[in-house]
């Protein structure tokens, strides 16, 4: 069975910097997208950034995140990151990581829905 585990959320001031770790278990490391997607309060889910094991670890991000944040793997220890920087106020949102196992990458940015695994969130709330 395919879980997902988030942590690393909470209060950040800010302009601070956090990092979201999403550890994955009972997915063969091999041929899969992984991605984050969040959702603020009174708003749409948007997908912020993905990461594809194929197409030489293909990496989406979102307007909202590029330049800012930073996704990557650690094919050991099974764990998918996002480093957060410079963090604002409409970054407050619950963070989800997603699964999707398979050949095609999919499940990246507007398409986060199509992902097969979710996580269960980690609240980051950043301070003004």
């Amino acid at each position: 069975q395919v879980q997902l585990v988030e942590s690393g959320g909470g209060l950040v001031q800010l302009g601070g910097p956090l990092r979201l770790p999403c550890a994955v278990f009972g997915l063969t490391f091999v041929d899969y997208t992984i991605g984050w997607s969040r959702q603020a309060p009174g708003k749409e889910r948007e997908g912020v950034s993905c990461i594809s094991s194929l197409s030489a670890d293909y990496t989406y991000y979102a307007d909202s995140a590029k330049g800012r944040f930073t996704i990557w793997k650690d094919d050991a220890k099974h764990t998918v990151f996002l480093q957060m920087n410079n963090l604002q106020p409409e970054d407050t949102a619950v963070y989800y990581c997603a699964a999707n196992p398979g050949s095609a990458i999919v499940g990246c940015g507007p398409f986060y829905h199509e992902m097969d695994y979710w996580g269960k969130g980690a609240l980051v709330t950043v301070s003004s």
